[in-house]
């Protein structure tokens, strides 16, 4: 089976990635245990164009976690937990990469 990364890419409004982050802290916290996902980490810039959060998800198999992002995102606890999230960014990208060699 194959392994793919995902890195959901989200440019922050000026002096907003902090509350971004927490936001998806406490969201990546109810995933634990969704079964789907394989690893998760947040990831910040350092030196490159300010205020850039990235979540970056390794999963096994990717209809199972697009399943699972659906029940996910239906939840209320989630949905709470992410509530404005989007009044902080001003734009992002996805990128799906299959992982090659471990």
């Amino acid at each position: 089976m194959d392994m793919h990364v995902i890195r959901n890419v989200f440019k922050c409004k000026p002096g907003k990635a902090k509350a971004v982050i927490e936001k998806f802290k406490k969201a990546t916290k109810l995933m634990k245990g969704a079964g789907a996902v394989y690893e998760e980490r947040i990831l910040v810039d350092e030196v490159a164009t300010f205020w850039t959060v990235v979540i970056e998800t390794t999963v096994e198999d990717m209809n199972s976690f697009a399943k699972s992002m659906e029940e996910y995102g239906s939840r209320k606890d989630v949905q709470k937990a992410m509530a404005g999230y989007m009044d902080l960014v001003d734009g992002g990208y996805r990128e799906i990469f299959r992982v090659v060699e471990k």
